[in-house]
């Protein structure tokens, strides 16, 4: 027991360099392959876990118990249960049939003039609706490049529409990756964090919504988009009621259980699966979420590993010295914003940074509702700023040369409007109270407690 303390003890620069591997790994094989998904990223993680199975100190037992011990966290089981329900969900709608229908309920009742606003709302409830960005410019970019071919709209902002709606989806939706990893992160409800996203977000997409009426009153009135196609409009409702009993705060399993089994009794009502395909169709959301589930799980025992050794005591230690109430906030935003330029996932980054931000706000005493709401905001905007990242990629592989990354994030105004509006928020609604640095006692003792 006292070589365990002594080690829990210890505040180690070198217990960060297992971190550090995952993160480098997954990053240069990025810009090596000119691809950030090519190596899945639970293998850049167990690269991570063996150097510090190798690098720290104790018996492997020891050091394997706490791998295991990472790995089966509550808070880290809760949120990979919550990824399996949600790719359940998402792909017994789309075999349902419904992502279909809110596709065609949103082109059937926009105007030329309001195609850009509406392009951007389709997205923003698409990407709710699913919880996945990369899903809703997938599922629309190639509507939106048919329109800019037909018409003489912008494509640069139509695809900044698409770009924004989408980001504005996934940080709100409570099915997103990034949602779960945030508000499990920092053990608050799905409700409290969809809030306080409001809060911050809704203006900021109201004034996006504004600028692109008025960019689209200044298009030929007389041009029509194609409406022939016939809509189910109780496809929609799995999704409608997800989302209705989440904001409600219902527990996030039942609400995607609930969801799951209404989408299921659609499909085979309507005729477009039997009973075992539905079974299967579940499974294959299971598996559809291995990666992250996978990366979660692993992530959860290499933060184990490194906190044991003293990695993470050393980062925190590091940073609050330059920290009080007010600009942790800032803190917690920088380092999330920063991993996400490395590795170029937002889900990734939350991952990573979440325990960190856990501990910073336990220190600092700050709001969890709103440290969670920062980490998602700030990992949405660079992640959809990103010109390596799978949201401009996607949308610039789609345009085929029609545009460039430039015309793009210029035209962004969505995640530029809430870069700057959630640096003001924090600014106006942060204590500046001063906050007295611990000793490295007091940090001793608050990781063995934590421990």
């Amino acid at each position: 027991m006292n070589n365990s303390i002594e080690t829990e003890k210890k505040v180690n620069f070198y217990a960060l360099l297992p971190l550090f591997l995952f993160v480098l790994t997954f990053l240069g094989a990025g810009i090596y392959l000119d691809d950030f998904y090519a190596l899945p990223s639970p293998i850049a993680v167990i690269l991570g876990i063996v150097l510090a199975l190798v690098m720290f100190k104790d018996s492997i037992n020891i050091k394997i118990a706490t791998l295991l011990k990472g790995c089966g966290d509550d808070k880290i089981l809760t949120m990979c249960l919550i990824y399996l329900l949600a790719g359940a969900f998402t792909v017994v709608c789309k075999a349902t049939g419904s992502v279909d229908a809110i596709v065609e309920l949103g082109l059937q009742y926009i105007s030329i003039q309001w195609l850009y606003a509406g392009v951007f709302i389709i997205a923003a409830f698409l990407s709710i609706a699913t919880g996945t960005s990369v899903g809703a410019i997938v599922a629309l970019g190639a509507v939106v490049i048919g329109f800019a071919d037909t018409t003489e709209v912008s494509l640069a902002i139509l695809s900044a529409s698409l770009l924004g709606g989408a980001m504005f989806g996934d940080n709100l939706s409570i099915i997103s990756d990034t949602t779960i990893a945030a508000t499990q992160s920092l053990q608050v409800n799905m409700k409290d964090k969809f809030r306080q996203n409001i809060i911050i977000a809704g203006p900021v997409a109201v004034v996006t919504i504004g600028i692109l009426l008025y960019q689209g009153f200044a298009l030929d009135d007389s041009i029509k988009l194609d409406s022939s196609n016939s809509i189910e409009i109780i496809k929609i409702v799995p999704y409608l009621l997800v989302l209705t009993l989440a904001v409600v705060g219902m527990n996030v399993f039942v609400v995607l259980f609930i969801g799951i089994l209404a989408a299921g009794i659609l499909g085979i009502y309507y005729g477009d699966f039997g009973l075992l395909e539905f079974a299967r169709l579940s499974y294959e959301g299971f598996t559809s979420m291995t990666e992250i589930f996978l990366l979660s799980l692993l992530t959860g025992g290499l933060a184990a590993l490194v906190t044991k050794a003293g990695g993470i005591t050393f980062l925190i230690n590091f940073i609050t010295t330059k920290m009080n109430s007010k600009t942790a906030y800032f803190g917690i935003s920088g380092l999330v914003g920063v991993t996400n330029m490395a590795i170029a996932n937002n889900t990734v980054s939350i991952i990573i940074i979440g325990p960190i931000a856990k501990r910073l706000n336990d220190r600092f005493k700050l709001n969890p509702k709103k440290v969670a709401s920062v980490l998602d905001i700030f990992a949405c905007v660079v992640q959809g700023l990103l010109p390596y990242g799978a949201q401009c990629l996607i949308i610039l592989s789609l345009a085929d040369g029609k545009i460039d990354y430039l015309d793009l994030v210029s035209n962004s105004w969505y995640l530029w409007l809430l870069l700057i509006g959630t640096l003001l928020y924090i600014q106006l609604t942060s204590r500046n109270t001063p906050t007295e640095i611990p000793t490295e006692k007091e940090l001793v003792l608050e990781e063995v407690l934590a421990n």
